[in-house]
């Protein structure tokens, strides 16, 4: 079959005004009624905005394309009611996101999800972008220019519409697709666990974290004044960043900045000198940086943060044998299966339950504690029953060929 390049859309409805957004509510009842599935995704504007906003909700029933403009000025409280319905079934593609942006603006709930980027992992998909699957699946090439437009601007282009419109367009297409894979699979319970934990994400909001400049400093090894030289920068980007409404990024990159802390320029010419410091950024704030320099060379230096305390050897054990089954059984990258808190679940269970017990039990104990672990470790590894006893039997084989650990130490 031939790929049919941009094709042409039907026209989305576009929703601007509180009159606009209450004529879509009732015709999409009156669609929903007969079926309710609805496709949503979001356009934010986190490339061009100090603090992101959703810019557009767009929706899709399987007769209606429909594109909501909240910095209108418009109150979208009522689209609300849609998200929490439990009747109605909301398809995203790589949801996480789009949940976490509404949840912090709009404070929405959010129950019964699809979401087709899971779906495709579950279902042994390698390309799961939405693009790919769009080309594979429908045989429709997406035009991917726009994936960096301005959502904030106004008016924003027809072919940025269209480009939005098509995001939710065919995602009842493809959920009807990989709802019969999943169901051919035997792996709708597996998927309809996720979705589940995916309705909980949590729409937090991005704080300013002042200690944050240890992240670039350590990994750079820069000493102690290079670090205080870089902790003004990094303060100063925040504070231009904030008072413009751009993206700290947008102001100077962290390569920048550390090329800057470690050059430590007393000049303008200095610093149009130094190594990985763009000219733009010299003219545009050489005069701050250089004040802020100063100040880094004269202030106290910063004391390193206390380093984590090394991982639990028990906990590194257990973390291999994860991988190793994972491996073994195929399930890659194409299942969720988080090994590292999935093997702190197992030892804190195996402690907690091995605490008054000696030694001689550690086979029986471990057997126990290996399935209470992967039975309540949904939150980490969303695996069937089957799947779920082959875990807990391989990590036990993986254990009892660890003879030289188990004659030194009780690990549980």
């Amino acid at each position: 079959m031939t790929k049919e390049l941009h094709p042409i859309l039907p026209k989305p409805i576009l929703v601007r005004t509180s009159a606009q957004l209450r004529e879509m509510m009732a015709r999409l009842r009156s669609e929903l009624a007969h079926d309710p599935l609805l496709a949503v995704d979001t356009e934010a504007n986190s490339m061009y905005a100090y603090r992101e906003r959703v810019c557009l909700i767009q929706f899709s029933t399987r007769l209606t394309d429909y594109i909501v403009d909240p910095i209108s000025g418009i109150d979208v409280t009522p689209i609300g009611e849609l998200f929490a319905d439990p009747a109605i079934e909301k398809v995203f593609h790589a949801a996480e996101y789009d949940l976490i942006c509404m949840k912090r603006e709009f404070h929405f709930t959010f129950t019964n999800l699809f979401d087709t980027m899971i779906a495709a992992r579950i279902t042994g998909m390698k390309n799961y972008g939405l693009g790919a699957l769009l080309e594979t699946l429908i045989q429709v090439e997406v035009d991917k220019s726009h994936q960096r437009d301005d959502w904030g601007h106004r008016p924003l282009p027809k072919d940025s519409l269209i480009y939005a419109q098509r995001d939710t367009h065919y995602l009842p297409a493809l959920r009807d697709y990989f709802a019969e894979r999943l169901t051919e699979l035997n792996y709708w319970e597996d998927a309809r666990e996720t979705f589940t934990e995916l309705a909980e994400v949590t729409g937090a909001v991005r704080a300013f974290d002042p200690e944050g400049y240890w992240r670039l400093a350590i990994p750079n090894h820069l000493n102690r004044r290079q670090t205080a030289i870089l902790r003004e920068l990094y303060l100063l980007r925040e504070e231009i960043a904030k008072s413009r409404d751009v993206p700290p990024f947008k102001v100077m990159q962290d390569k920048s900045m550390v090329a800057l802390a470690q050059a430590a320029p007393e000049s303008l010419g200095e610093m149009e000198r130094a190594n990985g410091v763009p000219f733009s950024i010299t003219r545009r704030y050489g005069l701050e940086m250089l004040e802020a320099i100063e100040r880094g060379k004269a202030a106290r230096v910063p004391v390193p943060p206390r380093p984590e305390p090394p991982t639990d050897p028990v906990i590194v054990e257990c973390y291999t044998a994860l991988r190793e089954w994972r491996k073994n059984a195929g399930i890659g990258a194409r299942r969720r299966i988080r090994c590292d808190h999935f093997a702190r679940n197992i030892v804190d269970a195996g402690r907690a339950q091995a605490k008054n017990t000696g030694r001689n039990a550690f086979n029986s104990r471990f057997r126990r504690v290996a399935f209470r672990a992967v039975w309540e470790g949904n939150s980490c590894c969303n695996q069937p029953l089957s799947r779920k006893n082959d875990l807990a039997h391989h990590l036990m084989r993986f254990r009892k060929q660890k003879t030289d650990v188990l004659n030194t130490r009780l690990l549980f």
